[in-house]
Formats: structure tokens, C-alpha cells, sequence
């Protein structure tokens, strides 16, 4: 039985997650549940996710078909579900739920007895303690650890052949694993065509959390500026390092060259990012890299650290370039590279475009409607 073709049932769908659409913490799992699902709903299956509140936020409403109900803050949530599925979502009979294991999981397979799909982005391993204190890191790896046998015998969604051998090598059998990738939407993200700027501008686009390591981008672009003193690196983004990242910029004495964009709104990010000539992303790890996506349907190549995840989203020397990770002067003698080099920057480009065109949010909704009908007729 196929549930989504016409005349046959339509599915009850749960979501577990952290965060919504609309969360101004969220990030690229947010961006890969809401363009996904929110496609299911609008072929008939009803959607409702049930996640963390925030500032401002009601505590329920429908966005693009999910209903989506909010309770309780960030802290805490991880303890908020298991109850609130025993003494609600229980009675109310989904046909599936799935649970977006990110950051703490929620241990689902403990409570939810009927049919479940888990979503893995990667998992933090060692690269939390780049990101939080040393309690909460340890809090955070050791939940990690301690869940991943709860979930080795349901169907999972990965992003990234980097994200599914790290599962494989954590015992997770093959046969429950499929790849359902970040794309991007191409009415939003595409190239303006327009002549390059008289400044060659470096972009930086994402969350500015610690892990993600921007502090190395910094570095880098102090190196370069000595090379190109007219260069302008701009931050596009959020996040609670900002201010370590500003303060940063201050000590290498190259604050009146980096601007720092916050968060903005879509129109203004394509905007931005069709300004620059190369992106860089230096994350310590990724699931997949939602920005390289955005910024080569943009016409823009990325310079991403060798990592999980990112090279997935890299093609090294194709549509952008690779660097050991950490290593500033490897990273800021690529960054010149391609702003001196033309016809690399062109040949990045036109291959850059050509492998952004080949992710669609269709697509992934497709995938992720064949894991749903497979949980469902597994149970």
C-alpha cells in the first residue's frame, strides 16, 4: 500500500523536535523538518509537531499545514515530551511519529510503542566539548551515548552519507537507514546575474555557535587581508558567540573590514550572498551543511573544512574547495586562491550552480514519505 496516492488513506502524523520553523535558535534541522513535512501536509496528511516554546511565541498554530504545538523552554523539553505523549499524544492515535534526534534525544523508543521513525542531522561525539561547558558537554555526550541503542532497531532518516556511516559504525543495521538530504528551494535561492562587486567579499553564513569555529575564519581573513587589503568578510547570522567573534575581530585589528549581518530575513540573505565571491564554512562537523546548498544555487563556491558532513556538500575542486580542518594559513592561502584566480572562481561557479539544481524539497519529501509507509507496514 502506497498512503499517498490518490483514494488511499491519508496518515496521522507526531513530530518531536526541539524547535519550529519560527524558533530564533533554530537552524538547518529546522529548515529540513519544516520544508519536509510541511510538503506532506500539503498532500493531505495531517502534521502536528509538538516542541519547545520561546519568547513571544503562542502556544499553538498552524504554519504552512503543521499544527504546531509549543510547551515549556529549552532546558527542559527532553523531560516535557515523554509525559506529555503518555497523557496526550497517546490517546489522540498517529500513525507514525517521529522524533528529530538533536542535541539531547528524547529516548522515544522507551515510550512511543506503535509505529516510529527517527531523523539524525550527526551526532556531536566529541565535537560538543568545543561547544559547551564542561558539565553540560558531558551531560550532553553521555545522553547521546546512552540513547543510541534505543533507537537501533527503527527506520531512520540521515542527511549525508557521512551521517550514515557514523551510525553504521555505531552498530545502526544498514537496511534501517535511508538518506533523505537537505536541499534547497530554488524560487528563493538562485543566482541574480549580476557583475561582481568592485570589493571581493568573503561570506560566512550560519549560527555563530563555537563549534561551527568562525573564530578560524577570523584568523584566516586577518592573513588575507595583508594579501587583499581592499577585502570584506561579512557574517550573516546569529548566535551566542557573536560577541566572542567581534571581540576577536577587535584583537586582529580587522574590525573595520568585517561586518556582522545578524539574522536576516531571506530576500536580503540571497541578496547577500550574491555579492560574494566565495563563501566559508569551518565547521568541526556538520550533518550536511544546509548553507553550501544555499550559497551554490546562489552561484557561490564554499571553502568547507574536511569533515563529516561537509564533504558531502563539497565537492573538493569542484564546486568548491576542501581544507584540513584548523588549519588557518591551509584555509587563508585557499581563500586567496580564489579570489585571485578568475577562471577557477567561474569553473566553481558553473559547477556550483549545476550541483545545487539536484536537490529538491520535493524529492526529500518523497524519501520521507517511503521511510513513513515503511514504518508503518513494518509494525
Amino acid at each position: 500500500m502506497v498512503l499517498w496516492e490518490k483514494n488511499k488513506p491519508r496518515m496521522k502524523i507526531l513530530v518531536l523536535n526541539w524547535q519550529d520553523i519560527n524558533n530564533p535558535l533554530g537552524g538547518g534541522a529546522e529548515v529540513h523538518l519544516h520544508e519536509i513535512f510541511k510538503r506532506i501536509a500539503a498532500q493531505g496528511h495531517s502534521v502536528t509537531l509538538f516542541c519547545s516554546s520561546f519568547a513571544g511565541a503562542p502556544r499553538e498554530e498552524t504554519i504552512d499545514g503543521i499544527r504546531v504545538i509549543r510547551e515549556g523552554g529549552r532546558s527542559f523539553f527532553n523531560f516535557i515530551v515523554p509525559f506529555r505523549y503518555r497523557s496526550r499524544f497517546r490517546h489522540e492515535r498517529y500513525d507514525v511519529v517521529v522524533d528529530d534526534i538533536n542535541k539531547i534525544p528524547f529516548f522515544s523508543p522507551v515510550f512511543v510503542k506503535g509505529p516510529l521513525v527517527g531523523i539524525v542531522h550527526h551526532l556531536f561525539g566529541r565535537s560538543i566539548f568545543l561547544e559547551a561547558s564542561l558539565p553540560v558537554a558531558l551531560y550532553v555526550s553521555f545522553s547521546e551515548r546512552f540513547a543510541l541503542g534505543e533507537y537501533f532497531n527503527i527506520p531512520i532518516a540521515v542527511v549525508s552519507e557521512s551521517t550514515k556511516q557514523e551510525l553504521i559504525s555505531h552498530g545502526f543495521p544498514e537496511r534501517n537507514l535511508s538518506i533523505v538530504p537537505n536541499c534547497v528551494d530554488h524560487k528563493v535561492y538562485h543566482d541574480l546575474e549580476q557583475p561582481e562587486t568592485s570589493v571581493p567579499i568573503i561570506g560566512h553564513l550560519g549560527r555563530l555557535k563555537k563549534y561551527k569555529s568562525t573564530d578560524h575564519l577570523l584568523k584566516a581573513f586577518s592573513i588575507v587581508r595583508q594579501e587583499v587589503p581592499h577585502a570584506q568578510l561579512h557574517i550573516v547570522g546569529d548566535g551566542d558567540f557573536r560577541w566572542e567573534l567581534q571581540r576577536l575581530a577587535n584583537e586582529l585589528g580587522i574590525a573595520d573590514a568585517v561586518q556582522f549581518k545578524g539574522f536576516v530575513g531571506k530576500e536580503q540573505k540571497v541578496s547577500l550572498l550574491n555579492q560574494m565571491r566565495v563563501a566559508v564554512n569551518c565547521s568541526a562537523k556538520e550533518g550536511w551543511g544546509l548553507t553550501v546548498i544555499e550559497a551554490n544555487a546562489c552561484g557561490v563556491p564554499v571553502i568547507a573544512s574536511d569533515v563529516p558532513g561537509l564533504r558531502d556538500s563539497v565537492l573538493d575542486e569542484k564546486t568548491g574547495l576542501l581544507y584540513e580542518y584548523g588549519n588557518i594559513e591551509q584555509l587563508a592561502q585557499k581563500i586567496l586562491l580564489v579570489l585571485r584566480d578568475d577562471n577557477l572562481r567561474l569553473r566553481l561557479k558553473q559547477e556550483a550552480l549545476r550541483w545545487a539544481q539536484s536537490f529538491n524539497w520535493d524529492d526529500s519529501a518523497a524519501k520521507m514519505l517511503e521511510v513513513l509507509n515503511k514504518a508503518i507496514q513494518g509494525k
